[in-house]
């Protein structure tokens, strides 16, 4: 043990990590996050020997092909780490074409004064080399446009605004986590496929196996054509007379081999008929009954979709456990081509046990806020790309969300504002009347121009409401707000959900809507009911708001929407 005081061995350990780079726990290779991402720009590891993996972003022969200069990226930071190669170490004609992956070993070294690397790697061996041809190579050095990237999807992770688009959304999630594990929530996975909400199938994916099994059962047909009604009839036939045959022997008391051999026989017969009839059964298409489509013969027996929300099924452990959440993916399946939606998505549903609308709205306000401060906080260099590139007020953006307390207004009071508005000169291209489900202009309005700062809308109108958010006492509004901010309008939608079985009972029934299918949400009412509320955030969302991105196919790894699907 050292002879030295606690704190005297923390400030050596401190002094002797500071001159030692870090590898990554489970590579040979030490991230370029590590070196430049140092409050020195890496400078006070000159002299350290690393080794370094990543991609060629751009690369250029100097010194009449000498030596080359790379800069390489390898996704840990926005940063390029810049590498010089002589020529005698390694052919510099496959290490400068951009895209090619390089591991190289070296030791960093301070760059010559004036220039604005703090730290470069000399290289003394070159490790690996995951060539390109520059020619054929599909993301060249020139500027892309995002819309050109939809079309290489499985390639835009190598830009740098993708790379940095996935650094941010990784660290949104993580702070997700980070917010609701520190409040005491429990994490709940919901399910992707939900047999709930059959009435919404207009806009739901529908999961079946059934077009499968016709296709199957229509290739076996023609392969193989069923049997006639006479080859059924001989079946049936010889099953009569081997079953006669067994009778004459048993009363004829013939021996025991005798009979086993007849019985045998018998099977046999019998099997080869319930093969024959199953085939003679055997229709193509899809199986009917009463006109409609049976359901009986599907994967789970009835008609199932993918989830829309997880906000049902996260309730039944809500009223179980008390402050749960899901984050995970949802599906609309709606004919939609604007920058704002996708065919899949993910939500973050939080809900929350004895909790009414003001608990409800304190609880997104400040999930909200955490995860503006965490951008600010851990992936600065990320937002200043993002300022630099595509909206240069998305850093004061996450500033001003992070400081400032939330607008909470009425939804008429939102009408009355809107409605004067008008008056004043303003021209919407949707009218506004109390009872309209406020439309993405009205929203940003209230937060862009009339208050300039997050904005939270309750008490909506029952009648474009969902049938679960509790019934105000006027009968006219229902407990649901939504949380409006700058760049995007609706960012989270919630509700203090219904407790009241009869209350509720009646909604559904009000809406048009079976009560059969949601049996099992109103036994949560029915057993042991709870006061609760939640609400949903749409993640893509938050991240078109943090990174002032345009369109929603731009801050989602793989894009879903009508007529694309890729990989």
């Amino acid at each position: 043990m050292s002879d030295q005081p606690p704190v005297a061995q923390l400030a050596a350990a401190t002094l002797s990590d500071a001159a030692v780079v870090p590898k990554h726990e489970f590579s040979d290779r030490v991230p370029i996050r590590s070196i430049l991402g140092r409050p020195d720009g890496g400078s006070a590891l000159a002299g350290q020997r690393a080794r370094v993996g990543g991609w060629v972003k751009t690369g250029r022969k100097q010194g009449s092909g000498s030596f080359a200069f790379l800069e390489v990226n390898d996704g840990s930071c926005p940063m390029n780490l810049q590498v010089i190669v002589d020529s005698a170490v390694a052919d510099l004609g496959l290490l400068v074409p951009t895209g090619t992956c390089v591991a190289l070993e070296g030791v960093l070294k301070a760059p010559p004064e004036g220039t604005k690397q703090k730290i470069e790697l000399r290289v003394e061996e070159v490790v690996h080399v995951g060539p390109v041809d520059p020619a054929k190579y599909p993301l060249p050095k020139t500027k892309l446009t995002l819309e050109f990237l939809r079309d290489v999807v499985h390639l835009r992770p190598k830009t740098n605004t993708i790379s940095a688009v996935a650094r941010i959304r990784n660290a949104l999630a993580y702070a997700t986590h980070t917010f609701f594990q520190k409040h005491g929530f429990l994490y709940v996975h919901t399910p992707i496929i939900t047999t709930s909400d059959c009435e919404g199938a207009g806009e739901m994916f529908q999961v079946t196996t059934l077009i499968n099994e016709a296709d199957k059962v229509e290739k076996e047909l023609i392969k193989n054509p069923p049997p006639s009604e006479a080859e059924i009839e001989a079946a049936k036939l010889l099953v009569k007379e081997k079953g006669e045959a067994v009778a004459q022997l048993k009363s004829a008391k013939a021996s025991k081999a005798d009979i086993t051999a007849s019985v045998a026989e018998l099977t046999k017969a019998k099997e080869k008929l319930s093969k024959l009839e199953e085939r003679f059964k055997l229709k193509p298409g899809i199986p009917q009954k009463d006109g409609k489509i049976d359901y009986d013969h599907d994967f789970f027996a009835r008609q199932a979709f993918l989830t829309v929300s997880g906000q049902l099924q996260v309730e039944t452990y809500a009223c179980a456990v008390s402050s749960v959440y899901t984050f995970g993916p949802t599906f609309r399946a709606e004919q939609s081509h604007t920058s704002r939606h996708l065919a899949e998505f993910w939500m973050v549903e939080p809900e929350i046990a004895f909790a009414d609308l003001k608990d409800d709205m304190n609880c997104a306000e400040a999930y909200v806020r955490f995860l503006c401060s965490w951008l600010l906080d851990n992936c600065l260099d990320d937002m200043e790309f993002m300022a630099k590139n595509f909206d240069k007020t998305c850093i004061d953006r996450l500033r001003m969300v992070a400081s400032t307390p939330f607008e909470r207004i009425s939804y008429t009071e939102a009408v009355e504002i809107l409605v004067d508005s008008v008056k004043g000169g303003k021209q919407f291209e949707n009218k506004v009347e109390w009872g309209i489900d406020l439309a993405s202009e009205h929203e940003r309005y209230l937060t862009e121009v009339k208050f300039q700062k997050p904005v939270i809308v309750y008490n909506y109108p029952k009648g474009i409401k969902a049938f679960y958010m509790r019934l105000n006492d006027d009968s006219k509004t229902v407990a649901a707000m939504d949380v409006l901010v700058p760049k995007v309008g609706e960012l989270i939608g919630g509700s203090q959900r219904e407790e009241r079985y009869d209350v509720i009972r009646d909604r559904i029934l009000e809406m048009g809507l079976p009560l059969d299918p949601y049996e099992w949400y109103l036994d949560l009412r029915r057993y042991g009911t709870v006061k609760h509320c939640g609400f949903g955030l749409g993640f893509e969302r938050m991240i078109l708001f943090a990174t002032g991105i345009d369109n929603i196919r731009d801050v989602i790894p793989f894009p879903r929407y009508p007529g694309r699907a890729d990989l």
